[in-house]
């Protein structure tokens, strides 16, 4: 960023380099090029060389009884979603048996759409319109927004921009007729945002004001009306970088994390990188803090900076021009950038309220964290480190759950058990070719253990404490053993059956010289278009064993990709790259969001419907696809009600301020003024899909 603009970047190093990501437009600023340097993960495991084992069955009960079937609690009541054992005959839940087929949210697959496509696309029958815009105001003290005359202290007021994870919690009492929204922000792209004559230190300012998070009422008529949201609410909140957050768990105190800023080592001021999240069963929301690094000058010459992508080369937005707490070469300022990367927790239904870094989840790349309280009525959050050859993270409770003890239930996160995931296959090695090739038993699975590397306190890793582990979770996790996987992003378990779904994105680096070729878990080289690896536990939650199967291997089939869908037709299927975020509708079917299908399979990003159960066990179905540039985030199934929402980021991301490559959501025609509150530019915004006849 230059001296006089704010939305000039000098380098895009991945432009025609891009593999299973967007556009080197998302690589420089969302992930800080991730893929043109080395891989962070060089440590020399080998982990996963398939060496074929007896296989425990996957069909082995789960002892997950009606503790952890909880759906999510609002405000202070719970509702049950019952209880979910599985069937150890066919294999079908019995919550599937119930509710298969029920859903009202019926709709006709819609087809692929090409990835240049400036339209939000949906199913024959529905409709779709926005919630909330980037820039649409949510205090009565915060003006209209006007793209071309943006100020940080208008941008505090107004909702943020590239909102990712989101959830929508009804409103106790209100029949409905009320509700929270939460979505946070994770990254700004200023050079379609700003026009090139703002001044660079003002793009900063604003920029830094438009990450964060949001809450924000939302008001309808009744249940078959669609959502607004209401400007000026008692419970609308921003979440900025002055926000001060909370650090819980043996890191707070830490000389680790200790400041000039915050000589005590527990009050941090912000959140960066905010990636998907999850909604815990005492109504709290988690937001995963993902690519911190881009935004810290390091010295980058420690193994500790390394391994987490810290480098000494000036950032994409540079913010360390105007606050030294980013420059990390500064003495006072040393810890700040591992201030960063935890899970953080806030209460949506109080705006005075402090929200939290919980340092027992560890710290690393996080996609985000969801919760399920298992049989033991511990609580146990999945999670997801977002990098190539990096790995999945279980976080196990030390006190348990208590049902409607709401203030009990919110210290969970802030001491437990931190285990990293060892995947074993049970295929000879040399099926395993790096095709994506079915081995010869007709499905991809195998057995695994949950690795400590903290447990009752103790530090598990040898030369590594308590507080180093969690802080240097990366380096830590190296040392035990885990598997390294193909960028674990959203893990989500389900609340009908207990298994855990994760969603691996992609992995053009697998079988590199130098790099680890394809496992049984991760069996394809140049990976472009991810899987979906499901896991059963052995036992409830909280077990250190568990077995695995491959639900889907990703791609078009019709473009000639090898794939798989559990046994279903591959040419009965939706095509589907790069799944990122997961999400359950009312009778357990699975939702995917895609990001990276354009350079993927060359079509739009969207969201998929797949069956989990029964004979169309696989089948894949496109709901929706985003407009151009686009990628589909925080999907949210209301299908009892016939809606769908999910949050749109990044449209247009490859265009200019004066040459915009989307006109979403407002779609202003050429040559027409504008609407109060509306731009023809592309706005980042959660969007909701409902039918038409609602």
């Amino acid at each position: 960023m230059s001296d006089t603009t704010g939305r000039k970047f000098a380098l895009l190093p991945m432009l025609g380099h891009t593999k299973g990501k967007r556009s080197p437009v998302t690589c420089a600023l969302k992930c800080d090029n991730a893929c043109s340097g080395e891989v962070c993960n060089t440590s020399s495991n080998s982990y996963f060389r398939d060496i074929a084992s007896a296989t425990m069955s996957r069909r082995a009960a789960l002892g997950f009884g009606a503790a952890g079937a909880l759906a999510v609690v609002l405000g202070s009541a719970v509702t049950s979603a019952g209880t979910a054992v599985a069937d150890g005959g066919t294999g079908l839940a019995a919550a599937a048996k119930d509710g298969f087929g029920k859903s009202k949210l019926q709709f006709t697959a819609i087809p692929s759409i090409a990835a240049d496509v400036d339209k939000l696309t949906v199913p024959a029958g529905f409709t779709w319109q926005p919630v909330i815009r980037w820039g649409d105001p949510i205090f009565n003290t915060a003006p209209d927004f006007d793209l071309n005359n943006q100020t940080a202290a208008a941008q505090e007021q107004q909702f943020g921009y590239n909102n990712d994870y989101s959830d929508i919690l009804e409103i106790p009492g209100s029949k409905g007729r009320r509700a929270l929204l939460f979505a946070n922000h994770e990254y700004t792209n200023e050079s379609i945002m700003f026009p090139a004559t703002m001044p660079a230190a003002d793009v900063r300012k604003v920029g830094q004001a438009a990450h964060g998070l949001t809450v924000v009422e939302l008001e309808r008529k009744n249940k078959n009306q669609p959502w607004s949201y209401v400007k000026g609410a008692g419970l609308n909140r921003r979440y900025l970088n002055s926000t001060v957050y909370e650090l819980t768990g043996p890191v707070a105190g830490s000389s680790l994390v200790k400041t000039k800023g915050d000589d005590a080592g527990r009050w941090i001021k912000g959140t960066l990188g905010n990636c998907s999240g999850g909604t815990t069963p005492w109504g709290t929301i988690l937001s995963g803090e993902e690519n911190f690094n881009g935004y810290f000058v390091s010295p980058g010459t420690s193994d500790y900076d390394k391994r987490y992508g810290l480098t000494n080369k000036p950032t994409a937005r540079q913010w360390e021009l105007d606050d030294p707490r980013f420059d990390t070469r500064n003495a006072d300022y040393a810890n700040e950038a591992n201030r960063f990367g935890w899970i953080v927790e806030v209460d949506p239904f109080d705006p005075t309220s402090t929200p939290k870094k919980h340092s027992s989840l560890g710290r690393f790349k996080h996609e985000g964290a969801n919760v399920i309280v298992a049989e033991s009525g511990h609580v146990v959050a999945y999670s997801g480190d977002d990098e190539r050859f990096d790995y999945l993270y279980k976080f196990v409770s030390k006190d348990k759950y208590r049902e409607g003890d709401r203030k009990h239930n919110m210290t969970l996160l802030s001491a437990g058990n931190l285990y990293v995931a060892k995947f074993t296959g049970n295929s000879p090695a040399a099926e395993i070719t790096g095709t994506g090739a079915v081995p010869s038993d007709g499905s991809f699975d195998g057995t695994g253990e949950w690795l400590a590397l903290v447990e009752n306190g103790v530090s598990k890793v040898t030369g590594m404490s308590v507080e180093e582990v969690l802080v240097y979770t990366r380096l830590a996790a190296d040392k035990v053993g885990p598997t390294k996987m193909d960028r674990c992003e959203d893990v989500q378990p389900s609340l009908h059956t207990g298994k855990v779904y994760v969603a691996c994105t992609n992995n053009s680096d697998r079988g590199k010289v130098g790099k680890e070729g394809a496992t049984e878990i991760n069996p394809r080289n140049a990976n472009r278009d991810g899987h979906i690896v499901e896991i059963t536990e052995t036992g409830d939650q909280t077990s250190t064993k568990f077995t695995w199967n491959l639900l889907m291997v990703c791609g078009d089939p019709a473009q000639g990709d090898v794939t798989y869908f559990s046994g279903f037709p591959v040419d009965q299927v939706s095509p589907i790259s790069c799944p990122d975020n997961l999400a359950f509708d009312s009778v357990g079917n699975l939702w995917i969001s895609t990001d990276g299908a354009p350079s993927g399979i060359g079509r739009a990003d969207g969201l998929f419907k797949v069956t989990l159960d029964g004979a169309e066990r696989g089948k894949v179905e496109q709901f929706l696809a985003v407009p151009r540039d686009g990628e589909t985030c925080g999907p949210i199934i209301h299908d009892d009600e016939r809606t769908v929402f999910v949050s749109v980021q990044h449209p247009g991301e490859d265009g200019t301020f004066d040459a915009p490559n989307s006109y979403f959501p407002d779609y202003v025609p050429a040559g027409t003024t504008p609407a109060r509150g509306q731009v023809r530019a592309p706005r980042p915004s959660v969007v909701q899909v409902f039918r038409t006849d609602a």
